[in-house]
């Protein structure tokens, strides 16, 4: 059955979502193009039409994970800076269960050893979610919510290391659907570390 010609846009989106979903059971280092175009069910001819190499595929798969968490980031809404950064971490967490393949793709782009243009997206994304967890951190001191003495820095890294441990977690158990209920828990710990003798 002949396959719906696609806008280059939505062709440019459905090879993203193809990368995200091969990575949630294959190696994403492994991943061909080949592969990705057979997922998709096109040639890689059409593939290459869209994207001019593999690292551009790549770098569109770092640039919608980075753009689509960012959003969901800001999007959290609560009620104080406390309540913020749990909807944080819980986005967070809802996202990582509905696109598994993409920690396995974050890991990997870290671990190249060359200075790529989507290990260097990676690297951008991380810093902007952690300055925006500390700069949380700093407004729920600044009202009281965490001890004055609380070390924000230590607790932002803190913060981006409790996901990168459930996901770690979830990866090794290959089973996702536990975080969102341990997520909640491994919160609520983190809060109270920072509260102190408050």
């Amino acid at each position: 059955m002949p396959r719906t010609k696609l806008p280059a846009n939505a062709r440019r989106a459905a090879t993203v979502e193809a990368v995200i979903a091969l990575a949630a059971t294959t190696n994403p280092a492994d991943i061909t193009t080949a592969q990705i175009a057979a997922h998709m069910g096109v040639t890689q001819g059409a593939l290459f039409r869209h994207f001019p190499d593999k690292q551009a595929v790549w770098l569109a798969v770092m640039g919608w994970t980075s753009d689509t968490l960012l959003a969901r980031i800001d999007a959290a809404h609560g009620a104080t800076p406390a309540d913020k950064l749990h909807a944080i971490f819980a986005a967070h967490v809802e996202f990582v269960v509905e696109h598994t393949g993409v920690p396995r793709i974050l890991f990997g782009e870290l671990q190249r050893d060359a200075d790529a243009p989507s290990k260097a997206r990676v690297r951008a994304l991380m810093s902007g979610y952690r300055s925006r967890v500390l700069g949380l951190l700093e407004l729920a001191k600044t009202q009281g919510q965490i001890d004055e003495k609380a070390d924000c820095a230590a607790a932002a890294t803190m913060f981006l290391g409790m996901v990168q441990g459930l996901v770690m977690q979830a990866m090794a158990a290959d089973d996702f659907t536990a975080m969102p209920a341990l997520s909640s828990r491994l919160f609520e710990v983190f809060l109270d570390g920072l509260r102190g003798s408050k």
